[in-house]
């Protein structure tokens, strides 16, 4: 089992988020996993025993490009094809806050639909908002908050200015240098 994964549950098709191998002193051991429905969209906790199968569902990913918001969902368009995705904001998640116009993420599809979006390990963005750093307050890696592009907030040396492109982690969120 690996998170990502497509599995079969209870006869509707799951994606696996979480899971911990499990093995308590007295007892056997267990797999205790997270699973999202792609029909209902809810997640739950699940265990499995370490003799159950799996059935493991086929998926495909694809290299999309964001195109634009409408209204609550996210659109995305395949670069080679131009067709057009779909997703709800609780698919997106958190990559919301990197996803800028024409950026490049891995979309996940099992059976037709969307499941789970990858973004890139790091994104260029523009600094929109960077207050000005005190004149003398450069002692030991001080940082400032500045705002990007996407409305997110990030600490970032004081040399950073309004206008400028940095590079952003978008596993940590944290600045890593200038673009």
């Amino acid at each position: 089992m690996r998170r990502g994964m497509a599995i079969n549950y209870n006869g509707d098709v799951a994606v696996v988020l979480d899971f911990q191998h499990r093995t308590p002193g007295n007892l056997r051991a267990f797999v205790q996993a997270t699973i999202r429905s792609i029909k209902t969209g809810k997640s739950s906790d699940v265990r499995f025993s370490s003799t159950e199968k799996i059935d493991v569902v086929p998926m495909t990913t694809v290299k999309m490009e964001f195109s634009y918001k409408d209204q609550e969902d996210y659109v995305f368009s395949d670069p080679e094809t131009y067709e057009t995705v779909t997703v709800p904001p609780e698919i997106v998640g958190d990559a919301k806050n990197y996803l800028i116009e024409n950026a490049t993420v891995t979309v996940t599809i099992v059976e037709g639909k969307v499941v789970s979006i990858e973004l890139p390990s790091s994104v260029i963005l523009t600094v929109t908002e960077a207050p000005e750093g005190v004149r003398g307050d450069s002692a030991n890696n001080v940082q400032k908050a500045i705002i990007v592009e996407t409305g997110i907030t990030v600490q970032a040396p004081l040399f950073i200015k309004t206008g400028e492109k940095i590079k952003i982690d978008t596993r940590t969120g944290k600045y890593m240098e200038r673009a």
